[in-house]
């Protein structure tokens, strides 16, 4: 078995709620809890079409804005305490950096249409991929078939010469069923380790 690829998800994965107070603060404000909250904003269906990109990011916060009544200015402001406890792990970031040029590097997250551009003007790591998949830009989301299927005929890869990582258990076991090698990301120490082993196997 070669490994040519390894893929990241991205939220849960490179991106993390490191300081859940901030978020606590913006749903106790609404009279809700953080989970709660967060179903709004990552699960209601404005934010699903979203991520199929079917209507736009500014699209879904809009609605979302809706929900709670608020101005143009206050759902900025929204936003920024609902993301400000979110933290980009930069060691990770420079491990994927660090697997080139061995390995192609990859992106495969369900995400809004926003992301390419956050990932270039915000956070200025998009160059440590080299292949990105968003599934805005697809119209298909994890843990559909159909996208582990694009990702394997875009690479140019036998499914079992890939490696994927992400958060989320149905995800990882799609991946698995689509043939490629995956690992459940609990946190980074844990999912490198695997990754590391199983680079290493091949050696």
């Amino acid at each position: 078995m070669t490994i040519k690829t390894v893929l990241f998800d991205f939220g849960g994965v490179l991106i993390q709620l490191a300081n859940p107070q901030p978020r606590e603060a913006l749903a106790a404000r609404y009279n809700m809890t953080s989970d709660e909250l967060t179903t709004i904003v990552y699960l209601q269906e404005s934010a699903q079409l979203a991520t199929l990109g079917k209507i736009t990011a500014q699209e879904h916060w809009e609605k979302v804005g809706e929900k709670f009544n608020l101005t143009s200015q206050e759902l900025d402001n929204f936003k920024n305490d609902f993301w400000r406890g979110d933290k980009l792990d930069m060691d990770l970031v420079r491990f994927v950096r660090e697997l080139r040029p061995q390995y192609t590097t990859g992106l495969l997250s369900n995400a809004w249409g926003d992301l390419r551009k956050s990932l270039t003007d915000e956070m200025g790591i998009i160059d440590a991929f080299q292949h990105v998949f968003i599934s805005a830009e697809l119209g298909i989301a994890k843990p559909d078939q159909k996208i582990y299927q694009y990702v394997i005929e875009h690479l140019d890869c036998e499914p079992h010469e890939i490696v994927f990582l992400d958060d989320m258990l149905k995800n990882v076991e799609a991946a698995r069923q689509a043939g490629l090698n995956a690992i459940h990301f609990r946190n980074r120490e844990q999912a490198l380790g695997e990754l590391r082993e199983l680079l290493d196997n091949e050696l």
